[in-house]
């Protein structure tokens, strides 16, 4: 979190007064190599916030699955963090909705030809949990690893706000609305009535 290569990110912190998440590749003091979120500070101090959990495929043979979840609070908003495959996880948008979030941040990595999972996946969990969701992707490169875009931000009910192209680079502008949050969970109250049990293993017996 010391690396220089972040100076550009704490100084637009500084100067915006704002908060900055990224992913990076991060080594830790204990050896541990993971795929993490950083946040930057408006102050300019970097934290590595959270570890992807899920790990896909050949990551496994280069990083350690984080430990924990993680969720950050930037003025009165709680964000829950992911990192790409988390969020194919419809638990660990909800442990983080659990968590009193009231959005997901996930930067991800799609690949061209992915399209129909990438767009999915992030609207069902903004509608699952009914909380906004923050998808950004990586775009462009070469085969066989040449990046989909397709960024969005989604609304409690899984509906875009804003969305990228599929190639090229773009910035997604979104207002976040704490009324039409509070509205859409008073409409939709599936985190209020969802059982406690909900998935416990059962026994079914036929006579």
């Amino acid at each position: 979190v010391t690396d220089a290569r972040l100076d550009p990110l704490r100084a637009a912190a500084v100067d915006a007064g704002a908060a900055v998440v990224i992913g990076a590749a991060v080594r830790h003091p204990d050896r541990r190599r993971t795929i993490s979120s950083l946040v930057v500070d408006p102050a300019g101090a970097v934290t590595a916030a959270y570890d992807k959990q899920q790990l896909w495929n050949g990551e496994r043979e280069l990083f350690d699955a984080g430990r924990r979840g993680a969720t950050i609070e930037v003025d009165t908003w709680r964000l829950g963090l992911g990192v790409c495959y988390d969020g194919c996880f419809p638990e660990h948008a909800r442990a983080a909705a659990g968590d009193g979030a009231h959005g997901y941040l996930c930067p991800s990595g799609y690949l061209a030809g992915s399209a129909h999972r990438r767009d999915l996946y992030y609207a069902a969990r903004a509608l699952d949990n009914t909380m906004y969701v923050v998808f950004a992707n990586s775009v462009d490169g070469a085969d066989p690893w040449r990046f989909n875009g397709g960024a969005a931000v989604y609304d409690p009910e899984g509906r875009p706000l804003a969305r990228g192209a599929d190639s090229g680079e773009d910035v997604l502008v979104a207002t976040l609305d704490p009324d039409a949050l509070a509205a859409t969970r008073a409409a939709h109250t599936m985190l209020r009535d969802r059982p406690l049990d909900a998935g416990a293993a059962r026994a079914v017996l036929v006579a």
